[in-house]
């Protein structure tokens, strides 16, 4: 049985890269047939098409082609200043591309009610609601959703309160804190593929991370670029060998989970990996320490200030059956959603994370299975290009792992920003 089963399973590995392509060209397909009856504008993506450019997109394209023809030689820098490279390109990066396509107004202009209409479903009008300070705004939360604007209704209270603590309450103090944070991403990205791939492919993660064109388009116009390096900060730690900073990472993640409940998917995903490189064992344990460090935060925090975790969650999934995604037919956007995610990430990183997955590579079946997992909950249903934009580091980690975009990392890099470039330019993708 195992001669005529190991041939079968390889053919069916060396096809799914190919396989995965024609599934999602079918289903670009089909959304563009039917349009708006799926519920947005040009499924399965978010935005519509709006060809427009700025007269700084020639220094936008200088950016892009400097960084294409440097960013190879930080391969043999020492690792504290290949992080800080790293760093000031996906900062550089950001910037210009969303500058190239409105100006320097578009780094803050969807948080800005006055130039944009999704602001007034941001988290700056939601800030109102802390009137009373946060131990009341926290006690009396799970009460309030319905009331709060969609973006701060689908999520915890963590950001409202950062936002609070630091008296952040204009369009550019909030564009400031998702820029500047975000683009901590890419050096922590390293930093965790370091602890499961090794030093050189750690840093081609950092810079598929770095070019990818999902995060560049919205990592520096979303606050979900912040959440982003939260599930860093989380995965970080959680990927080590040391139970100690294991421990560590679960609180990390916690403490994550305040600012966006999806979050907790980075655990499943460190979950998964443990599992397949230590065992069931070391699995469950990892999975037990996140539950207790969960449970923990919550109980002590219900504790303290009276926030009611249970109460949130029922009273946000009330929001969300109440809004547009109910409009959105679950039999498209379970494939729907992880397409447009993968694509607009880059399909140069789609394509090589598909390869490793092909090969069984423990970090590409752990985010695979995680991106499949959430795809088949359904608690997303399209705009997943921004909302799953934390899942990119992980996905760029599986691409990392196959050797392929090592041969040819420029020309991947060169191809990433050409994508990256042409949706900026051609779509509205409202953030």
């Amino acid at each position: 049985m195992n001669t005529v089963t190991r041939p079968r399973a390889g053919r069916l590995a060396a096809a799914m890269p190919w396989a995965a392509p024609a599934a999602g060209a079918v289903t670009v397909a089909v959304g563009l047939a039917a349009g708006r009856r799926l519920g947005v504008p040009r499924p399965p993506f978010v935005g519509g098409l709006a060809p427009h450019a700025d007269p700084l997109l020639v220094v936008a394209i200088a950016c892009f082609a400097a960084a294409v023809w440097l960013a190879p030689r930080l391969l043999a820098a020492r690792a504290p200043a290949f992080a800080v490279a790293v760093f000031l390109l996906t900062l550089v990066l950001r910037l210009a591309l969303a500058a190239g396509g409105g100006g320097t107004t578009a780094w803050s202009k969807v948080f800005d009610p006055a130039r944009s209409f999704e602001a007034a479903n941001e988290y700056l009008p939601a800030l109102g609601a802390l009137h009373w300070g946060p131990r009341f705004f926290l006690d009396r939360f799970a009460e309030t959703v319905p009331a709060l604007p969609v973006h701060a209704a689908g999520h915890p209270p963590g950001m409202l309160l950062v936002l609070d603590a630091l008296g952040i309450g204009s369009p550019g103090g909030m564009a400031a804190l998702c820029i500047g944070v975000g683009a901590l991403g890419a050096p922590l990205g390293y930093a965790v593929a370091r602890r499961v791939l090794g030093e050189a492919a750690a840093r081609r993660a950092a810079l598929l991370l770095a070019f990818a064109p999902g995060a560049l388009l919205f990592g520096a116009t979303s606050a979900d670029a912040v959440y982003l390096t939260l599930g860093l900060l989380a995965a970080w730690p959680l990927a080590a060998r040391s139970w100690t900073a294991r421990a560590a990472g679960a609180v990390a993640l916690a403490v994550a989970s305040l600012f966006a409940w999806s979050l907790l998917a980075v655990g499943a995903w460190a979950a998964l990996a443990t599992l397949r490189r230590d065992g069931a064992r070391a699995a469950a344990l990892l999975a037990a320490l996140c539950a207790a460090a969960l449970l923990a935060f919550y109980g002590a925090l219900y504790a303290g200030t009276g926030f009611d975790p249970i109460g949130t969650l029922r009273a946000t999934g009330e929001v969300y059956r109440a809004g547009v995604a109910s409009t959105r037919p679950y039999w498209y956007w379970v494939l729907g959603s992880p397409t447009a995610f993968l694509v607009v990430l880059g399909l140069p990183i789609t394509w090589y994370a598909l390869r490793a997955l092909a090969a069984g590579r423990t970090v590409a079946v752990a985010i695979f299975a995680v991106l499949a997992l959430a795809a088949a909950l359904g608690f997303t249903k399209a705009e997943t290009e921004r909302i799953w934009l934390f899942l990119a580091p992980f996905v760029c980690i599986a691409a990392a792992a196959d050797r392929g975009a090592t041969a040819s990392l420029r020309a991947v890099l060169a191809a990433l920003a050409l994508q990256a470039l042409a949706w900026e330019l051609a779509f509205d993708t409202v953030w």
